[in-house]
């Protein structure tokens, strides 16, 4: 669920039917259409909106506007609204942004900007987008998009700003650069024609030219002034001496005027004025909640507009308003002053304006007047929302702007603010201080009674630091953590379910249970489905790729990494950076190495988008990987040495097996091989030390350590792991001169292979693997994909070739292969029978049992049983 869009600060205001015609700065706005922005920059009551708005009538060029207010400093409601705006002219597509809203990880809002440009640079027509009010903007991170937005926006595009401060925006740069158009007070002040135009004919008054120079002179052009000191003189008929008393400078002619120009409206429309002055933008029956009167609303609303009360339509259909900003300012003061002891009366004006705006599903808004009322409970309830908390639609920095202003009293009150607070910090991707939150939680909850307890606040809390822990690749921490959760959680709360379920499989999968952490991803993606959560739904998609990857069912990964990237959009969230990961080892496995290219260049486009993690490194290290496969040592060893230091520095230790991998192949490729024992001593990767002890030739350290490794993923059903494993196994075997059993193991590899279309597993053991394969062709084993790996082998340019290097290798003698026999008598042996007893077990005479046990001693070259069995499990016998 995504914040709703308030479509009324989307609308033009429409031109009014009697106002001064400006051509002067209709021309300068004409003009600066050839650069890239135009600034309008000037204090209250100029006329800035009034000119855009009238301008943008008279030049008939389709504009964006959007007007802007506090809650905006939210880059997520910002940039929804924007892309609103801009969509309303311009054919844009908004599937990237509102996924990308949903995000759990903080992406950079440059990656959303950048998909904008891109579209609206094949529009076919010009267009000006317009922000008004963007002197309301203090977020550094909206500051900075805006900023990306002007230097990179197409030439179709024209910005404009209405403020009334200088933004914190390159302006120097513009302005030397030529790309800039600027307005400022002195330019938008009233001519003393301008003045005696809108005085007579106007508002109907037929001042003398003096009068108008007097006024003109006390106001400096000032628009604001003249406007409310014209209203005033509507109600006097001296307008000689009301004139006179004009003395002083704006701050004190606007409050003489205000008073003026209220004191000639009913006591009806001043409390009118006054109470709705809290509300930011208003239509009759919101106005009618807070005054707590029926069927009122509309026809004053007219009445203000006729009487030019400083109220300006924010739709053709004048449904909807806002007061100008200076008039509403000095509403605020005059209630706040009016009811200074009386702070709850203003309260209950936000209370009523909250219940409005939630009853019409604008829960924002009803929260900011909720916050606004310093009614905490109130708030409280609004940001926990209607199954979908609040700031997990796009609201987290409003929410913890007011968290932020209260203080620890309050919060330990409600525990269950400490853990929003906590919750809208991981949204933004700020982990420090979530812990710290959390723990605050958990110490306030003590001194509450335990039957009322809020079970699933504790299954929250236990939530978010599962999520802490996938940041860290922490399973047992995520583990613990999302069990708690879920033992908690109340059944229908399915946002914090869906997420926790995935968070389970997460740790199911970094403990290599696959088979559960396959359940707990179909789960998770069967629930974020039912509530259209996409975040969840992505994630659990991938890790069933993942998944699927590692049981070598790579068309079914590839389906899933497919639909990850389509439902992130195009172009695709920063987070499919793991599925086109996906895509790229599949592809490089199947040997189609372009593809791969293609597919790993995408997923490190987009992983530098996500800060604070190892993505980027990972497909680093796969793509020095790729370089590798075609012969590119250099580019190899530069991807490698700079994914080298961002694992060292960033402690990326779930990289390091890949990464030392790497380094032993390259390594080889360069014929170092004092580089590659230095890795035999350092390693703390068995597979690697098998790899190494068998380029060593030192093949019955290889199988045993092999072996073992073979027998765990057996039994955890690692069907990837054990098709790898039997390779490995293959090559020690042949190493050690055992070419019977080594082409057992290969068989063995082929029959798992073969379904799942597995080649580069087979190319990139090099040489040795082209003669082991050889041999199994000229035996026919598995024939047909024998054939097909050898032609895929042979159409490489060059081959890994461990053995043409002059390394010291020393081949073992080879070990005379045991009949089936001789090798349940030795698993006997290894069992601790004696010989009669197996004698018994195999009905066989003690003699032929004896005869058994000379040919074993001599073929594995012992003299005890125990020398035989430590053999044995040496060479892999047993």
């Amino acid at each position: 669920m995504i914040v709703p869009i308030l479509t009324t600060k989307l609308h033009i205001p429409p031109a009014r039917p009697k106002v001064v015609h400006r051509s002067h700065l209709f021309k300068r706005l004409d003009e600066g259409q050839k650069r890239k922005l135009t600034l309008i920059s000037a204090s209250a009551g100029y006329g800035k909106t009034t000119l855009v708005s009238e301008w943008l009538a008279d030049c008939k060029r389709p504009a964006a506007w959007l007007s802007l207010d506090e809650g905006d400093n939210d880059s997520t409601r910002f940039l929804l609204h924007l892309i609103e705006a801009i969509k309303r002219i311009v054919n844009v597509s908004d599937q990237g942004v509102w996924k990308a809203m949903q995000s759990p990880e903080p992406l950079p809002i440059t990656y959303i900007l950048t998909s904008l440009i891109n579209e609206l640079s094949s529009a076919t027509d010009s267009f000006i987008l317009v922000l008004d009010d963007y002197h309301v903007i203090e977020s550094q991170t909206v500051h900075n998009a805006l900023s990306f937005l002007i230097d990179h926006q197409p030439f179709q595009m024209h910005s404009i700003i209405i403020t009334r401060e200088d933004p914190k925006l390159p302006i120097a740069r513009l302005r030397a650069k030529n790309e800039l158009t600027e307005l400022r007070g002195n330019d938008l002040r009233f001519t003393r024609n301008e003045t005696a135009l809108f005085f007579n004919q106007i508002m109907g008054l037929q001042l003398s030219s003096a009068e108008v120079i007097f006024l003109e002179a006390r106001t400096e052009g000032w628009i604001a002034g003249l406007q409310l000191a014209a209203i005033s003189m509507q109600g006097y008929s001296d307008t000689a001496q009301f004139i006179s008393f004009f003395t002083g400078s704006h701050r004190f002619v606007l409050d003489y005027l205000m008073e003026e120009v209220l004191k000639q409206q009913s006591e009806k429309v001043q409390t009118f004025l006054l109470h709705t002055s809290i509300l930011d933008r208003f239509c009759a029956s919101l106005c009618e909640a807070v005054l707590q009167s029926d069927k009122e609303g509309h026809d004053t609303l007219e009445h203000l507009e006729r009487s030019n009360l400083f109220i300006i339509p924010l739709d053709s259909e004048r449904l909807w308003y806002r007061y100008h900003h200076l008039f509403a300012d000095l509403l605020r003061q005059r209630l706040h002053h009016a009811n200074k002891d009386k702070a709850h009366e203003i309260a209950a004006l936000h209370t009523r304006a909250s219940h409005w705006f939630e009853e019409n599903e604008l829960e924002v808004e009803a929260f900011q007047h909720a916050a606004a009322a310093q009614d905490v409970d109130r708030a409280a309830k609004l940001i926990e929302g209607k199954g979908m908390p609040l700031h997990f639609r796009g609201a987290a920095q409003s929410v913890l702007n007011w968290l932020k202003r209260q203080d620890d009293a309050t919060l330990n009150e409600r525990p269950s603010l400490w853990v929003i607070y906590a919750s809208a910090l991981l949204m933004i991707g700020q982990l420090n201080g979530i812990e710290q939150k959390l723990s605050a939680a958990e110490a306030a909850m003590k001194h509450i009674n335990p039957n009322e307890m809020d079970r699933d606040l504790i299954g929250h809390i236990a939530s978010i630091r599962a999520t802490l822990g996938v940041t860290r690749y922490d399973a047992d921490s995520i583990r613990t953590q999302s069990l708690i959760a879920l033992e908690h959680l109340h059944p229908h709360n399915l946002p914090v379910r869906a997420a926790t379920i995935w968070t389970l499989g997460v740790a199911c999968q970094l403990q290599g249970d696959r088979a559960a952490a396959r359940r707990a991803y179909t789960e998770a993606l069967s629930i974020s489905k039912q509530i259209g959560h996409i975040m969840i739904t992505l994630m659990a998609s991938l890790g069933l790729g993942q998944i699927q990857e590692s049981d070598n069912q790579l068309s079914l990964a590839a389906q899933a990494y497919q639909q990850v990237i389509q439902l992130a959009g195009n172009p695709p969230l920063p987070v499919a950076c793991d599925a086109y990961l996906g895509l790229a080892r599949i592809r490089y496995e199947r040997n189609d190495l372009h593809a791969a290219e293609q597919h790993v260049q995408q997923s490190m486009q987009l992983a530098k988008q996500i800060e604070k993690t190892d993505r980027l490194t990972e497909s680093k290290l796969f793509a020095a990987k790729l370089k590798l496969a075609r012969h590119e040592i250099s580019a190899a060893k530069a991807l490698l040495t700079q994914a080298r230091q961002e694992v060292q520095d960033q402690h990326y230790n779930r990289l390091r097996g890949e990464m030392k991998h790497l380094e032993l192949l390259i390594s080889l490729h360069h014929g170092s091989f004092a580089e590659t024992v230095n890795l035999l001593e350092t390693s703390e990767f068995p597979v690697l030390r098998a790899r190494i002890h068998m380029i060593q030739g030192n093949a019955r350290t290889s199988l045993a350590i092999l072996g073992t490794l073979y027998d765990q993923a057996k039994a955890k059903q690692w069907k990837n792991d054990e098709i790898k494993l039997l390779i490995l196994q293959a090559l020690a075997f042949q190493v050690q001169g055992n070419m019977k059993r080594a082409l057992q193991r290969l068989n063995d590899a082929l029959i798992r292979a073969k379904n799942a279309g597995l080649v580069r597993l087979f190319i990139d053991e090099g040489k040795a693997m082209l003669d082991l394969l050889t041999a199994a062709a000229a035996r026919r084993i598995q024939p047909e994909y024998t054939e097909f790996l050898l032609a895929n082998m042979h159409r490489e340019q060059k081959l890994n070739d461990f053995a043409a290097h002059s390394f010291p290798i020393h081949f073992e003698p080879f070990v005379e292969a045991l009949s089936e026999r001789e090798l349940e008598v030795l698993q006997l042996i290894a069992q601790g029978y004696s010989n009669q007893e197996i004698s018994d077990r195999l009905f066989l005479a003690l003699s032929t049992v004896k005869g058994y046990n000379r040919n074993i001693f001599d073929n594995l070259q012992v003299k005890r049983r125990t020398e035989a069995i430590a053999r044995a499990r040496e060479l892999g016998l047993i």
